[in-house]
């Protein structure tokens, strides 16, 4: 048996031609859908990267793990303590050990680990190899480290490859050779003139007019990463952004052609497990955040997850509620490999081997990195708890029904006072039920609003700065706001 993992960083769903999307951003991706099951509503629990990355391998909540944020305490693992043994349990249990146990040689192609400092992604790995960048790297540099290592490895038995590359990633980086594919396609129909105007009003890290977090320029912001606007004051650079990112999608979905290519000369595809997905999404203008996966949300905890399973039938969707989480011991079930008790992740194996609907009841999605929030997903909507704002000066609650407003421009909190309670009720359950089956009675969102909020929310390089460029920019009115709300960036 082989699998191959291909994790594209930061691709929301909608951006593939496989789940709607009016623009050719991903033939080979498409090809491998029609191949195998795609999966609707498929979510990390826990955005963004770090935490996201270690859910799925850990198939374990942040609030389990104590992941999930990008900085202090909650950006390690909870350490495991007396109980340890020679070795901890996440090298025993990731999903990579589990593999390991059952004879398959397992690598990895990503800097990710030294990225975060992430020792949990490297457990249960035979091989890693870092690309050497941090996330900064383009498929072409990391390209010729998978063909030769397919060269290698390809017609060997009971291997696990995961790839990961990073275009879609802001900032948008594909190569000014790769041209522009996507210069003549429209935009889409809901960021119009009028609700862009009303995004320029909007403060906060990647607002429209401070797409590099804090401004329209920062250390990256030259002609290396020309792709990505600072800012979007017209048609012309909301163009530009939007072709930035889904150029870094067909960039890599060109990649994923040569290897599939590679399989199909080696004689080995046919046989050979391939999965899609990501960390998370990527906001495009919901939430009035652009270029950033920022929040508990839609948009940003919804990933793409494809998978083509030698012996199962393809050409098939599956639209229940599933994690990340839900992946690992999906995989043991169709190997037949043994579980951890602890695992979080409930399988989806039958919604593939029988096509029955295993989707929960509802989600659980949180992020810490950028903002402290927990959402609930359940039917046809999004309820969102937010405890930090991130400077975005979002209400506590927000409610969304995403089947008519999938872009979240509408928050009909304050009319359903019932589905919030109703949602209130389902985040309580959830939070009683993590806090009593987990190993501590440390819940890390807490965490990181005791050391000082989210890693990414602190302005810099500093609150006065900012406040001129709110003045400089006709957002003057936030400044009140923000002083009121976070006194302490203003000490």
């Amino acid at each position: 048996m082989r699998i191959i993992y291909l994790d594209i960083d930061a691709t929301r769903p909608d951006h593939l031609g496989c789940y709607g999307y009016h623009r050719n951003t991903s033939p080979a991706i498409d090809a491998i859908a029609r191949e195998g099951v795609r999966f609707n509503n498929y979510y990390t629990p826990d955005a963004p990267c770090l935490p996201s990355r270690t859910a799925f391998y850990t198939g374990r909540f942040g609030i389990h793990t104590g992941v999930v944020g990008h900085g202090g305490t909650a950006a390690d693992t909870f350490v495991e303590g007396a109980s340890r043994g020679f070795r901890d349990e996440i090298e025993l249990h990731s999903l990579p050990a589990h593999l390991q146990d059952l004879g398959f040689h397992t690598a990895q192609i990503s800097p990710f680990g030294q990225r975060h400092a992430a020792r949990q992604f490297y457990a249960g790995f035979n091989e890693m190899h870092n690309t050497g960048k941090g996330g900064s790297e383009s498929a072409e540099e990391v390209q010729p480290i998978v063909e030769a290592w397919l060269d290698s490895h390809a017609a060997k038995d009971n291997w696990y490859l995961h790839v990961n590359y990073w275009d879609p990633h802001t900032p948008y980086r594909a190569p000014e050779e790769f041209g522009n594919p996507f210069e003549h396609d429209p935009l889409p129909d809901w960021l119009t003139d009028e609700v862009i105007a009303k995004h320029q009003k909007h403060c906060g890290p990647h607002s429209i007019q401070d797409i590099w977090m804090w401004g329209e320029t920062n250390a990256w912001s030259d002609h290396v990463y020309a792709r990505q606007p600072g800012a979007v004051r017209d048609r012309a650079q909301l163009r530009a952004l939007f072709d930035g990112y889904d150029c870094g999608i067909r960039y890599v979905d060109d990649q994923i052609a040569v290897i599939v290519k590679k399989l199909k000369d080696a004689g080995i595809y046919e046989d050979t497990a391939i999965i899609i997905s990501s960390d998370h999404g990527e906001n495009m203008g919901e939430l009035e955040i652009y270029a950033e996966h920022a929040t508990a949300d839609h948009i940003t905890c919804r990933v793409p997850f494809i998978i083509k399973w030698p012996g199962i039938t393809g050409g098939r969707s599956h639209d229940g509620l599933q994690y990340n989480v839900d992946t690992a011991p999906t995989l043991m079930d169709l190997l037949g490999g043994g579980k951890w008790k602890k695992w979080d992740g409930q399988s989806f194996a039958p919604a593939l081997t029988k096509g029955r609907d295993t989707g929960r009841p509802e989600l659980i999605l949180s992020q810490c990195a950028h903002v402290c929030q927990r959402s609930v997903r359940w039917d046809k909507y999004l309820y969102m708890r937010t405890y930090h704002d991130g400077m975005h000066l979002f209400p506590t609650e927000m409610l969304f029904n995403l089947e008519a407003d999938p872009h979240e421009q509408h928050n009909i909190a304050e009319a359903n006072p019932e589905l919030c309670r109703e949602a209130a009720y389902r985040l309580l359950n959830w939070h009683q039920d993590a806090m009593t089956s987990g190993d501590t009675n440390v819940d890390p969102l807490w965490t990181v609003m005791r050391e000082g909020g989210p890693e990414h929310a602190r302005p810099q390089p500093n609150m006065k700065a900012y406040c001129e460029r709110l003045k400089a920019t006709g957002r003057e009115w936030a400044i009140p706001v923000l002083r009121a709300r976070h006194p302490e960036y203003f000490e």
